[in-house]
């Protein structure tokens, strides 16, 4: 089980369970193309970003396998919302997880998106007590694998053609680290 002591506090950024007053910021971000390409929804309106947010309210904490734990990434300076983590417990028997991350185009590129994603991979490991988390994104997503890479996750597959993505085949890469590579590195981190 997990119930993370929100607020979570980074160098910059506030973590937190998401709320209702989310919905303008989310749909800010959600309903742009480039945010949609690699995922597998399209833009969404206002209306479908709302009950995403519902789903994501329902999901500050972890209690069963099977759940995924969402988690709000704000500016602490300005109280903006500009990021949407995501921690999938997979299996309680084999202790993994997944865990995917989505950013405001506007805040990409300034180091946001590895300091939350670390410190969501530390809930996994440390607190949840996981022993392995993957990854997952499109090939051509080359933002989402670099950052994937600059967390420490290793490449573990390409699979080549795995899916039909938006009506087209895809393919997909999978990055994981380990709970003592974890603990090897977070002390670099």
């Amino acid at each position: 089980m997990l119930r993370p002591a929100y607020p979570i506090r980074t160098a910059r950024l506030l973590l937190r369970a998401f709320t209702p007053a989310d919905l303008d910021e989310l749909n800010d971000f959600q309903s742009r193309p480039e945010v949609a390409r690699f995922l597998y929804w399209e833009p969404r309106s206002r209306e479908e970003s709302a009950l995403a947010l519902e789903t994501r309210i329902r999901n500050a904490t972890l209690e069963t396998e099977g759940q995924f734990l969402a988690v709000a990434v704000e500016l602490a300076e300005t109280g903006q919302l500009i990021g949407d983590l995501n921690l999938q417990w997979t299996s309680r028997a084999h202790r993994q997880g997944e865990f995917g991350f989505v950013f405001h185009p506007d805040h990409q590129g300034q180091g946001y998106a590895r300091e939350s994603a670390t410190e969501l991979l530390r809930l996994g490991f440390e607190e949840l007590g996981l022993h392995r988390i993957c990854g997952r994104c499109d090939a051509r997503n080359t933002a989402s694998w670099g950052l994937m890479e600059r967390l420490g996750l290793r490449r573990e597959a390409h699979l080549r053609e795995a899916e039909v993505f938006k009506g087209e085949w895809g393919d997909e890469f999978v990055y994981a680290m380990l709970e003592d590579e974890w603990k090897s590195r977070c002390g670099t981190m």
